[in-house]
């Protein structure tokens, strides 16, 4: 990846976005997508919208959310220790142990999430998976007064952030899931700016998708595309205790994933297969049988209906503090995306057949 690449990416991952608080994390998006997209806005939802040849035909939707999992705080006690709800789907035992950040108004706050010391636990208290309401984070504070005077019911809450490289271009970080995808699109976006399209070419950074697609919904209504590529991670399964027979046999590192499947239009999903043989684009094939947990779910049915297509990032430990992907595979996702926009014009015809 080039550095300026990179450069986006650390800054995405470095920038919270729980579902419901973008706003920071799209200030990064649109100071990027200024330098080459025709048009750039951000709706009343918060979603930021960029178009490249905003009156070509045909109109496409390539969308990225941009929001991770978080917490909110709900009450401050008086100890000074904050308690908190889920924003999106958490495994529980993930936070245990972890450093955490709350987003107040005038700046971060570091905390921790910890239980009591195994010395201390009952034998009952051993066995038992805890709950949200059962954790709580320490701050620090001295009292309720000294916590109120730092954060706020309301406030988010972040596992610490950064991008840590690993070996053979894999790195990992909090929040891949799914700054990768917006990474993707308005990476894709750029390189499809420098090849002229005939179609009208919308990146769009997401909100609220970790809660129920809602941000897909509304940007879909908007543009009223006709076709449409979402990006997200996906599930490999190339670390123990998987089985492959019932998740696919994906691979970090061996290219994006190009989905198949009742959410995926076939037309798209042969052209972007095609396209990657003749682009020498490394991909994986995978099929999903139901209407995706993605965005591409609320695209597909959005007015009339758009042709619909997934690709996806392989992300080892999903949900986690230590998401892993591949550099190569960021790379690869956007160039095969860029190639399948400028493909487009007036004749393209998706009706499945």
């Amino acid at each position: 990846m080039e550095a300026a690449g990179l450069h986006f990416l650390k800054n995405l991952l470095n920038t919270p976005s729980p579902s419901g608080y973008e706003q920071q994390i799209q200030k990064v998006v649109r100071e990027f997508a200024e330098s080459f997209a025709d048009e750039v806005r951000t709706d009343w939802h918060g979603n930021v919208l960029a178009v490249v040849n905003p009156s070509g035909f045909p109109r496409i939707m390539l969308a990225g959310h941009c929001d991770q999992i978080g917490l909110m705080v709900k009450h401050v006690d008086d100890q000074g220790y904050l308690w908190c709800d889920p924003i999106g789907g958490w495994d529980v035992q993930m936070l245990i142990g972890q450093h955490m950040v709350v987003w107040g108004a005038a700046g971060p706050v570091r905390g921790v999430i910890a239980r009591k010391a195994i010395h201390l636990l009952t034998n009952e208290e051993r066995q038992k998976v805890p709950e949200v309401k059962d954790l709580w984070i320490d701050i620090g504070a001295a009292h309720r007064e000294e916590a109120l005077s730092l954060v706020a019911v309301g406030d988010c809450v972040t596992f610490e952030l950064g991008f840590r490289e690993l070996r053979n271009e894999l790195a990992a970080a909090p929040g891949m899931d799914n700054k990768v995808g917006v990474w993707t699109v308005m990476s894709a976006l750029q390189r499809v700016a420098l090849l002229k399209p005939e179609a009208a070419v919308y990146a769009v950074s997401t909100v609220q998708e970790e809660i129920g697609l809602r941000g897909a919904i509304t940007s879909s209504f908007s543009i009223d595309p006709h076709l449409g590529i979402a990006v997200d991670v996906t599930h490999a399964t190339d670390c123990p205790t998987l089985d492959k027979k019932q998740h696919g046999d994906i691979k970090v590192g061996k290219g994006p994933v190009v989905y198949r499947g009742p959410n995926v239009n076939p037309v798209v999903h042969e052209q972007l297969k095609l396209l990657a043989i003749e682009k020498e684009i490394p991909i994986q094939i995978a099929g999903i049988s139901k209407p995706a947990g993605n965005d591409a779910n609320a695209m597909q049915i959005s007015r009339g209906g758009q042709a619909t297509g997934i690709v996806a990032i392989p992300n080892r430990y999903m949900h986690s503090p230590v998401e892993v992907i591949s550099l190569d595979d960021l790379d690869n996702a956007a160039q095969l995306i860029a190639e399948f926009c400028v493909t487009l014009n007036g004749d393209s015809d998706f009706t499945p057949r």
